[in-house]
């Protein structure tokens, strides 16, 4: 078998959707799983939509969930440059070629005369037979197309469709494809700037790259007809074929879009991104208390299975699993909750300090300057009550600083007043204490004054984090420490008893 090299080819116009995280991911492991090579190119032919900073975002992003590049920008690599817009006087020679065989020809047609076309017949579509009539190298005399040539205005060049063929190829995923001629519009290859659309640039770049396999968004099914015919017009042979299904809204109507996720409540994208406009700003992944495992293991399945019931996969093991024919047709409904889910497990499973780093930032915004150890307990003690990292913090407020409030209708239904001077001489002796003595001191203390433990322990929940939901008690007691520990059951003590 050849060895296999496979692209990720993302468009520098924005943030990188999370639909296209997986088509990298699908890359990266198909890659992987036959010692191959996984390259990132960047096609950013289209000038007038190219947005500053978005490949440091794809790059980034990349980085963040491991799934490194073998070539490409930042990468090196031997069949460079990975930028398409460097690579200019390259689309020029082939579109040359295509001219020079009759497999292509200039077009004039400005584009007001073009919308006139479209407005005066719906159906309208620039192929084998309107372009009998239009302003092109195909109708026009030669004097006239030299002409307009040395006037350098309007000028297209457009991949000359044969009449009446059908045209065949085989989809790794979908099987035996087939487009009647006919039906395909003749697509502009180059444009009068001398950029090379995508349908010329990607069939001269994955021959160039030597790309074996070419697995892509199920967008691209339709267009490939024509990079098929563009193969055989340059005697080349095509890479195998893989058209990735859809990822669907929650709903299961529709692809999922960048503004899904504002409407939907949840991030559509691996990184934060920042915009001038306000509607363009985006929470990612990331940000939002996602570790890059969970949501790779997630995206993995969405639109693939390995044919049992296993849902937890590290890369190196999707890597030695995954294969295209298990990949589905129809398009995979994005769930929220059962990303969330792969989260909690891998927080579940993740180290304490390697959290803690995680949520470092996190608890510095929110003015908690502990110890990275501190922290590392924290994490221990909270990881398996939380979804998302970002909760380690938001639910252990208690452990960096005493609660503001307390659930008072619990302490309305549970404290007894007449307990107040029992849960002061527990305070104090906990206060004078050591760390691994709490369970003693409080276990000891109510058994000796013939007391219920079920009426304390809740009661001293509430005076140490303010509700009654926390992780162990008495561990929370440990780490917060004695001192700090006395003083909060002291000071929520006297609150109490006002209540009543």
């Amino acid at each position: 078998m050849k060895s296999v090299r496979v692209r990720f080819a993302p468009s520098p116009t924005g943030p990188l959707h999370i639909g296209g995280v997986r088509t990298a991911l699908y890359n990266y492991l198909f890659a992987k799983k036959f010692k191959g090579t996984f390259i990132l190119r960047i096609e950013d032919t289209d000038q007038n939509r190219y947005v500053p900073g978005a490949e440091a975002y794809i790059i980034d992003s990349l980085r963040w969930f491991g799934l490194l590049p073998d070539e490409g920008p930042e990468f090196g690599g031997e069949y460079g440059p990975y930028r398409q817009s460097e690579r200019k006087e390259i689309y020029k020679q082939y579109g040359d070629k295509l001219l020079a065989d009759g497999n292509a020809y200039y077009a004039f047609d400005t584009p007001e005369e073009l919308e006139m076309m479209r407005e005066s017949d719906q159906t309208f579509k620039y192929d084998s037979k309107s372009r009998k009539v239009l302003k092109n190298s195909l109708t026009l005399p030669p004097e006239k197309v030299k002409e307009l040539l040395e006037k350098g205005e309007n000028i297209a060049v457009r991949l000359k469709i044969p009449e009446n063929e059908i045209i065949s190829f085989n989809d790794e995923i979908r099987g035996h494809v087939s487009f009647e001629s006919n039906e395909l519009d003749d697509k502009v290859i180059l444009k009068g700037d001398g950029m090379p659309t995508y349908h010329l640039a990607n069939i001269v770049d994955d021959h160039l790259m030597e790309i074996t396999h070419v697995i892509r968004g199920e967008e691209w099914l339709p267009s490939t007809a024509h990079h098929v015919l563009m193969y055989r017009f340059f005697g080349w042979t095509p890479p195998s074929f893989s058209h990735l299904p859809l990822i669907l809204k929650p709903t299961g109507q529709g692809k999922l879009s960048k503004r899904d996720g504002a409407k939907f409540g949840f991030p559509v994208f691996p990184l934060s991104w920042d915009s001038d406009h306000e509607e363009d700003n985006f929470t990612g992944f990331k940000d939002d208390g996602f570790l890059p495992e969970a949501v790779l293991n997630f995206l993995a399945l969405l639109g693939w299975s390995p044919g049992n019931d296993q849902e937890m996969f590290t890369l190196p093991e999707l890597c030695e699993v995954f294969s295209l024919d298990k990949i589905t047709k129809s398009g995979a409904r994005f769930d929220i909750d059962k990303a969330k889910w792969f989260n909690q497990q891998y927080i579940i499973h993740s180290d304490n300090l390697k959290l803690a780093y995680t949520v470092q930032d996190k608890a510095i915004d929110e003015g908690y300057n502990v110890s990275i150890e501190y922290l590392a307990d924290v994490c221990g003690l909270m990881k398996e009550r939380v979804h998302k990292t970002d909760e380690i913090i938001s639910g252990g407020r208690f452990f960096f600083e005493p609660p503001h409030a307390f659930d008072d209708e619990t302490i309305k239904k549970r404290y007894k007043p007449e307990n107040s001077k029992h849960f002061l001489k527990i305070a104090d002796q906990i206060g004078a204490g050591e760390k691994n003595e709490i369970e003693q001191i409080i276990k000891g203390y109510v058994q000796e004054n013939g007391l219920k433990l079920g009426e304390f322990m809740p009661i001293l929940r509430i005076a140490l984090s303010g509700s009654m939901q926390g992780p162990d008690l008495i561990q929370s007691m440990m780490l917060i420490g004695n001192k700090e520990s006395s003083e909060r059951i002291t000071l929520a003590v006297a609150y109490f008893d006002k209540l009543f």
